[in-house]
């Protein structure tokens, strides 16, 4: 009886939450994400290289409905939007499974970690919670030290100097090699700090995934031409 009226409990703040939500994408009243908006944040793969080289595949451009809802999910706490944003993830990290064959080693997808303060701020990490929500399991081999601040509004030399010794390895049993995994990437100084940290470790860094990238000038013009031909 009790766990009935528990369960009725928690669907009646579920059904509370969604009428008191708007769409993350356009603002759409007593809903999460629309049905418009959860097309709109389809998997579009980009492929970039960081200063330092490393291949990194992203799910799709940070702009638009993809950059609000990414938004909601990090300075928001809206977490049920890591379910179809992970969805787009997973598209990615299926080539994952095309580096395992080809290296004949086992890959383990280790994200990024999440400082102490976004932590604390948030309650969660969000590179760790979007790997699950695409259906794999985040090995966390490295950890936040030391503080950074944001990296927002840097240059490419001053975020690879803010994000400098800003992580530490983990010890690694088991060998294998690893993709990294990040929700946003835009210069890539990030992974290169985390590659160079797991390289120093011993540990092989093949490749890495984020759900958004940041679009380069060029991009930019092309999305807003296509935007406009529709």
């Amino acid at each position: 009886m009790l766990s009935h009226l528990h369960a009725r409990a928690i669907g009646v703040e579920a059904l509370a939450l969604l009428l008191a939500a708007t769409c993350a994408g356009c603002d759409r009243p007593e809903t999460l994400l629309c049905d418009v908006c959860r097309q709109s944040i389809r998997a579009a793969p980009l492929v970039r290289r960081t200063p330092a080289g490393l291949l990194v595949r992203a799910a799709m451009p940070f702009e638009s409905i993809a950059a609000r809802c990414i938004r909601r999910l990090k300075d928001d706490g809206e977490t049920m939007l890591a379910r179809p944003l992970g969805a787009a993830l997973s598209e990615v990290l299926a080539g994952v499974d095309e580096e395992r064959a080809a290296i004949d080693d086992p890959v383990r997808l280790v994200p990024i970690p999440t400082s102490r303060s976004a932590f604390r701020r948030r309650g969660y990490r969000v590179p760790e919670l979007l790997i699950r929500r695409a259906g794999s399991v985040p090995d966390r081999l490295l950890v936040s030290q030391g503080g950074r601040t944001d990296q927002r509004g840097l240059d490419s030399a001053s975020r690879a100097e803010n994000v400098r010794g800003s992580m530490r390895s983990r010890p690694t049993p088991g060998g294998g090699a690893v993709v990294l995994v990040d929700d946003v990437v835009t210069s890539g100084a990030t992974f290169d700090e985390a590659a160079r940290t797991l390289r120093e470790a011993g540990v092989r860094v093949v490749s890495a995934v984020a759900l958004a990238a940041t679009p380069r000038h060029g991009e930019r013009n092309a999305n807003a031409s296509e935007t406009r031909s529709k």
